[in-house]
């Protein structure tokens, strides 16, 4: 972090600068997580000076970084930034661009290359680079961070790493899932590999199953247009759910190195079952909520669902038999992202209960979102009785264990990870191609005569009831761990 530094961020005048990148930035300044000497440089079609941008970046951060903003502190900060306009086609703004950055850095510095742009464009920036020899990393190191979507089947994955490869080594590519960069996502591994008294437990053995919910109560609003092409399998299931599973299914790695972490997330997601044709109908879910053909931008008779839940299996020692439950929807009863790990139930009851009393199994709820924590339940006996058990709740809550200290943005933690060179938080080429291998099954089987029928669902309700069926066809049932708290 001693070394001068430059970060650059392709597609400057977008939303994304604004709301996340520019006041995450701020936020590791403030904290002096940002090298000693450091530059951050635009560029984008915008034809603004470095003046105007400055501006246009106070606003956002003001709006977005409000609980930390302090004017002495931008004053500072906004001298180490600047603006260069130029399109991504353009070999001679990638020229202006080298020069002004050489200039400005007066020595030979680090640089980190965001791009904050359509998938259509990393290409063509990364090859503007490499033309003009910005890539070598003989002054200093050079990286890439590529947002999502990386590809939209496997086939296009792979063509994409392929030619990123072309110009770049694996270890300059940072591909973001911002899901990961959540602490309490973060917290999976800790809570696993940190505590002795769960790995035990943490196998098929003592689980029955695990459910992974990430819902929105949102629609699609004015993502309509490319929400019809994506659909919610590519928007979520790929990126988001399968990282999730993949923490949560992972073996202990032999060290918290970045390599080290994604071997055994990679081991998952390739040891997970193809959904086939014969299971396509009875281990997949797909739906639409009630009015998204009439938005702005959905195709007349539009077959994208804003729901899905999936049935998958993974093909290992550990979880061999276990079912994990995956579910996400649009315009659903709340925003909420949370992991219940369903344990089995006792083999026998000795306690005299009435018969109607259901054998209750304990769970696990790791919480995500909104409400960051862990809740553990389990039975207790209810005083003064012979023996009625009632559940009861061992609680874990961010807000309260760490009272002042606010929950980082994913963004300034992506940003903070990829400046000091962890990869742990961002995935790998062998990774990506995996997760698209099962859900281009789960495509191709949703394009054939097997598919499961399009239900539909109510706005504000859990998802269709096909979803329910799902589970409680094998006497499961959909829990809200933690919107029960």
């Amino acid at each position: 972090m001693t070394k001068p530094t430059s970060i650059v961020i392709f597609g400057a005048s977008g939303d994304l600068t604004t709301r996340k990148l520019i006041p995450g930035l701020y936020n590791l300044y403030c904290k002096k997580r940002l090298p000693n000497t450091f530059i951050i440089m635009g560029l984008s079609r915008g034809a603004w000076t470095d003046e105007q941008f400055r501006s246009e970046m106070k606003k956002g951060t003001k709006k977005f970084s409000s609980s930390t903003f302090l004017e002495e502190k931008w004053q500072d900060f906004q001298s180490h930034l600047f603006y260069t306009e130029g399109l991504f086609d353009d070999a001679q703004a990638f020229e202006r661009l080298n020069g002004r950055l050489a200039t400005l850095e007066a020595s030979p510095a680090n640089r980190l290359y965001y791009l904050s742009v359509a998938p259509r464009f990393f290409l063509m920036i990364v090859e503007q680079l490499a033309q003009q020899v910005m890539l070598s990393e003989q002054e200093g190191w050079r990286r890439v961070v590529v947002e999502k979507p990386f590809g939209h089947d496997l086939a296009s994955a792979r063509a994409l790493n392929h030619d990123l490869h072309q110009h770049l080594s694996e270890h300059q590519i940072y591909r973001i899932d911002h899901y990961l960069a959540k602490e309490t996502v973060q917290n999976i591994l800790v809570f696993r590999f940190a505590n002795t008294i769960y790995e035990p437990l943490w196998n098929r053995n003592y689980i029955d199953h695990v459910q992974i919910t990430a819902v929105e109560s949102v629609d699609v609003g004015h993502r309509a247009g490319y929400y019809d092409q994506a659909g919610v399998l590519k928007d979520m299931f790929q990126n988001h759910l399968m990282q999730l599973t993949a923490l949560v299914a992972m073996e202990p790695p032999a060290s918290f190195d970045a390599d080290a972490v994604r071997n055994e997330k990679a081991k998952v997601l390739k040891s997970i079952q193809p959904m086939m044709p014969d299971t396509i109908g009875t281990h997949s879910v797909r739906a639409q909520y009630e009015g998204y053909l009439d938005a702005e931008g959905v195709a007349d008779q539009s077959s994208t669902p804003t729901y899905a839940a999936l049935q998958l299996h993974i093909d290992n020692w550990r979880w061999q038999g276990v079912p994990f439950y995956l579910r996400s929807g649009k315009a659903l009863k709340t925003k909420a992202t949370e992991i219940i790990v369903q344990f089995k139930r006792p083999p026998h009851m000795m306690f005299p209960i009435d018969n109607d009393v259901s054998i209750r199994s304990n769970y696990l709820a790791l919480c995500i979102q909104p409400h960051e924590g862990i809740h553990l339940r389990f039975e207790a006996k209810v005083p003064d009785t012979d023996a009625d058990m009632r559940p009861v709740d061992m609680e874990f809550h961010y807000d309260d264990e760490f009272e002042g200290l606010a929950i980082p943005e994913a963004y300034e933690r992506l940003l903070s990870e990829a400046i000091e060179g962890d990869a742990t938080l961002f995935t790998r080429s062998d990774g990506i191609e995996a997760a698209w291998t099962y859900i281009d099954t789960v495509l191709q089987g949703w394009a054939s005569a097997y598919a499961p029928p399009m239900d539909s669902y109510t706005k504000g309700s859990w998802g269709p009831s096909s979803s329910d069926l799902l589970l409680t066809k094998n006497g499961r049932f959909w829990r809200h761990g933690c919107a029960e708290h």
